[in-house]
């Protein structure tokens, strides 16, 4: 299998464990519409993808573009801190990161 078919497997996979963890609905605001799986930590700087079930966590799309924005430093609210997100999955970078390795 390419690498390119397994990133399409993994993120398949990823967006169906996450968002069948958090109830399919936001962790923030409980809607179950318009939703997205976020990538806590860049997907760019973990290994495979980091289409771990540890990386990420379902927001709507008003709380998925606060997230982005405080990752490119625009906002500093820390709800939406990397800490926090992990917080609120029960996980860690360190959590995401092992896991992510595993990927096959």
């Amino acid at each position: 299998m390419s690498l390119k078919q397994l990133h399409k497997k993994w993120r398949k996979q990823f967006n169906e464990d996450c968002l069948k963890r958090d109830n399919n609905k936001c962790v923030f605001c409980d809607k179950t519409k318009k939703l997205d799986v976020h990538h806590i930590i860049n997907r760019k700087e973990i290994e495979n993808g980091g289409y771990s079930l540890y990386n990420g966590i379902t927001l709507c799309e008003e709380h998925h573009y606060l997230a982005e924005l405080y990752y490119q430093s625009e906002i500093t609210d820390e709800e939406y801190s990397h800490e926090n997100l992990f917080k609120l999955i029960n996980s860690s970078k360190e959590k995401a990161i092992i896991n992510s390795k595993k990927l096959k």
